[in-house]
């Protein structure tokens, strides 16, 4: 395949999970699209796409023909901002209007007609009203698609996180490459020879690895924490007024530490907090650090997030990994890609104009 066959422009890239994972696989990707100027140091800087800082409402279709150049096949990719679609939030209604994102995508992939789509999301996204619009009308333009749930252990992520996965092209068929059913990455695989940090600590040749701080009973709470555990295990005067009450003893779900010989939980943007999720260290008395959230997110230990004169923030860095499309994941997306563009020039179903962009 040529350098210049295939370019990609990912909207709402983020801080680069997927189009570094498409960059892994050997797509050249060209642009990246978010609203946040954060995103733009670590997508520039480990993709060497060019960052614009945009509303994707108000991006233009002839905006982006531009950014795809003259390559002969074009890859639209993308993950519109998953809120409304997440388990966190079934309370919202579809009127949210971040509903409208999704449509934003459908605008400019039927408008301009790349060859192949990809889209990544939260799986609740795939049971929405919204989600049946934007395949029908894929479809209706001409795509064939395919999508699927996925475990992402299964492609090289070692976290427990299911998502979803189109697939698009107008080329012919295309489908996800076939996950690995070896044995999954585990969370001693993966963070078990960094450094050890104490809470409020970061390490001095890492600023990355640095762990938030916990409060006196917080400290208490996690030395009472077993991996795998919850705060069920702790004695009655270590639990949270809101897990006594009754509605509360439901949630076993926070003050959690992980355990070494399992994937991690899901990542979120709060992953460095004790408290909001199964994000205590499985033998460390602290959260994980920014840099265990990251490798657990599947982003290389070499991956910039940062320029040198940036200052390291928690809730920065928590919402560039855990809003980002597993670098992992992403690389198989580019992976089945490159062989769907391989068997374009291969297959006897594909037309003489499709030939042609070869």
């Amino acid at each position: 395949m040529d350098s210049d066959a295939v370019a990609v422009v990912d909207l709402f890239c983020g801080a680069g999970g997927l189009a570094y994972g498409l960059k892994q696989a050997g797509l050249h990707v060209a642009a990246g699209v978010d609203l946040d100027p954060n995103c733009r140091y670590p997508l520039e800087a480990n993709t060497g796409a060019t960052f614009v800082c945009r509303d994707v409402t108000e991006v233009t279709s002839e905006e982006l023909v531009g950014w795809f150049g003259n390559a002969r096949v074009r890859v639209l990719a993308g993950c519109a901002p998953c809120q409304p679609f997440s388990t966190y939030s079934q309370s919202r209604k579809s009127e949210d209007n971040r509903w409208t994102l999704l449509r934003q995508f459908q605008r400019l992939a039927v408008a301009v007609r790349p060859e192949i789509v990809t889209m990544e999301n939260v799986r609740g996204l795939a049971k929405q009203a919204v989600w049946k619009e934007f395949v029908a009308a894929l479809e209706e333009a001409g795509y064939r698609v395919v999508w699927q749930e996925v475990l992402c252990t299964e492609y090289g992520v070692p976290q427990n996180r299911r998502r979803l996965v189109l697939l698009a092209s107008l080329l012919g068929p295309i489908s996800l490459c076939k996950a690995n059913k070896k044995v999954a990455l585990t969370v001693k695989d993966v963070i078990g020879e960094l450094p050890s940090i104490a809470a409020g600590e970061a390490h001095p040749k890492d600023r990355l690895h640095t762990a938030s701080s916990l409060s006196s009973v917080n400290l208490e709470r996690i030395r009472a924490s077993v991996p795998g555990g919850t705060w069920r295990d702790w004695p009655e005067d270590l639990r949270a007024k809101c897990h006594v009450r009754k509605t509360g003893k439901t949630y076993p779900a926070v003050y959690g530490r992980m355990e070494w010989s399992k994937p991690a939980p899901t990542m979120t943007t709060q992953c460095y907090g004790f408290g909001n999720g199964r994000f205590g260290h499985p033998e460390q008395d602290r959260a994980i650090s920014l840099r265990e959230a990251a490798l657990l997110q599947s982003f290389p230990l070499d991956y910039q997030f940062l320029d040198k004169n940036d200052e390291v923030t928690f809730s920065r860095l928590g919402t560039l990994i855990g809003n980002a499309v597993p670098p992992k994941l992403g690389e198989a997306i580019g992976h089945s890609i490159r062989a769907h563009i391989t068997g374009v020039r291969g297959n006897a179903w594909a037309s003489q104009d499709q030939l042609a962009l070869f």
